[in-house]
């Protein structure tokens, strides 16, 4: 029996990975070699060399668009998983102890799926939504609770508050899932710990920082990646609800734009996939550095 566990496991694995390395690995492998040309998307391929990344160097949209994306970088996960985690204690731990039990807010079972009711959603209908919500004119729901005398706020036609209706979006649509993931880790701390930190006097506060965060602190590192990668994208949102696709200017550009523009409108394949080269490497390194500096010893519930 055990010596046919290894070709029982290799027969399962076989046409995944297959998969995996014709779809995935292959695809990258393609972006890398396509880096080097001028290649148009038809016709032959002239391989150039490194000219797309010295380009890149000196593109003013390249810098203005990793900006944005390290705008979201910083503020998308700090802000989403600190309000989701509150959320979620106070729907598991933030109520009355009955019984012995630590349990949530009354009605925390509805307001579950009242948070998680965004996911739901395709992110192609919340880009449309919230493009009404935020119309740079008198036709954008929020404008148009102001009287016609009043100076209408650009909201998605202004650097400065573009990035930052997209970030509102993009937490509004991700909170409720992360609410949910953390609940089901806080379900998996024993009651006992809540309940002898209670005898001993413990605040909702020390509950929270001293128990709930340490124990569910791999849960946490890891909502950080997806969060991390989810900034690195915001293509969808990008595309569909700013002015011009990227705003006047590239007011509101992501490199994940850059890369379908160049490569749809402008047939640039060649330095679209350098852009694609450089956010590779960008995501990776965010993902290694975060795993790495978040990295604790395991505390056992």
């Amino acid at each position: 029996m055990r010596h046919g566990k290894y070709p029982f496991i290799i027969g399962f694995l076989v046409v995944p990975v297959a998969l995996y390395c014709t779809f995935v690995v292959a695809a990258y492998i393609q972006s890398f070699q396509l880096s080097m040309t001028s290649w148009s998307g038809f016709g032959p391929i002239k391989y150039i060399g490194f000219e797309n990344f010295q380009k890149l160097w000196n593109d003013d949209l390249f810098w203005q668009s990793l900006r944005h994306n390290l705008f979201l970088l910083i503020f998308l996960p700090i802000i989403t998983i600190a309000v989701a985690l509150v959320f979620a204690f106070l729907l598991n731990v933030g109520g009355t102890h009955k019984g012995g039990q630590t349990r949530g807010v009354r009605g925390s079972k509805v307001y579950r799926i009242i948070f998680f009711f965004p996911q739901l959603l395709a992110l192609a209908i919340i880009a449309v939504i919230f493009q009404r919500v935020f119309g740079p004119d008198k036709s954008g729901m929020i404008n148009g609770l102001f009287p016609e005398s009043w100076s209408p706020w650009l909201f998605l036609a202004d650097e400065r508050w573009a990035m930052t209706c997209i970030l509102v979006v993009l937490i509004w649509q991700a909170i409720g899932f992360y609410v949910v993931l953390f609940s089901a880790g806080m379900g998996s701390i024993s009651q006992e710990i809540y309940e002898a930190a209670a005898l001993d006097g413990a605040s909702r506060i020390t509950l929270f920082f001293r128990i709930t965060i340490p124990l569910l602190w791999g849960t946490i590192q890891v909502a950080w990646v997806y969060l991390g990668i989810a900034a690195f994208d915001a293509f969808a949102l990008v595309n569909i609800m700013t002015v011009d696709r990227g705003g006047p200017n590239g007011a509101s550009s992501v490199l994940s734009l850059m890369i379908y523009r160049n490569t749809f409108e402008f047939s640039q394949v060649g330095y679209a996939s350098a852009l694609g080269v450089v956010l590779f490497f960008l995501t990776l390194t965010f993902a290694a550095l975060t795993l790495r500096v978040t990295r604790r010893e395991s505390v056992e519930a």
